[in-house]
């Protein structure tokens, strides 16, 4: 794929296209499923974009291309073969950045994942912190029929560490998570 840049060979220049965005996570995820269907991943990032674009509406001014390409990517660098050089080469470093900072570390276990994640999404724009929110979201959109009780309140009470760090990016995608730890809560 040849990034599209705005007139400079510099990997910063690039601009982040969300249309390149899916053809390249299409790629990236080609043969993946949803976890528990026989329907193609790309579902996923659907979900996650179609979660995020409230937060459009209710803080105008944030970059579009930045939240829309990190949540179609948010993804590729934990779930497939693309690397932070081909993201940022393709997207620029700002896009590259949120997607690296929304993948967890292989090298960490269990809760330290997460908490490390958190951690570097607050360094990153606000954007990175509303595509987070939002793939929780699309998480939790349903209860996963083959999880323990044990496992669904592990993850609920995951999703509260999430809308603790993240939760003043929006009150809207907040309330909507929330809405689902509370389903999840009362299964």
């Amino acid at each position: 794929m040849t990034a599209e840049k705005n007139g400079a060979d510099d990997r910063a220049a690039v601009v982040p296209d969300p249309m390149r965005a899916w053809i390249f996570a299409a790629k990236c995820h080609l043969g993946q499923l949803y976890p528990g269907t026989d329907l193609p991943y790309l579902l996923h990032l659907a979900q996650t974009v179609t979660a995020l674009l409230p937060a459009f509406d209710e803080r105008p001014g944030l970059d579009k291309n930045l939240a829309l390409c990190c949540a179609v990517l948010h993804d590729a660098m934990e779930d497939t073969c693309a690397g932070f050089d081909e993201i940022e080469s393709e997207f620029g470093a700002p896009v590259a950045e949120g997607v690296q900072a929304l993948t967890k570390s292989p090298l960490l276990k269990g809760e330290f994942k997460m908490a490390d994640s958190l951690r570097r999404i607050r360094e990153q724009p606000r954007e990175v912190w509303l595509v987070k929110l939002s793939d929780r979201t699309a998480n939790m959109h349903s209860l996963p029929a083959r999880w323990s009780r044990e496992k669904i309140l592990a993850y609920a009470k995951e999703a509260r560490l999430v809308v603790e760090q993240l939760g003043p990016a929006s009150e809207v995608l907040t309330g909507r998570l929330l809405a689902r730890i509370a389903v999840w809560e009362q299964s």
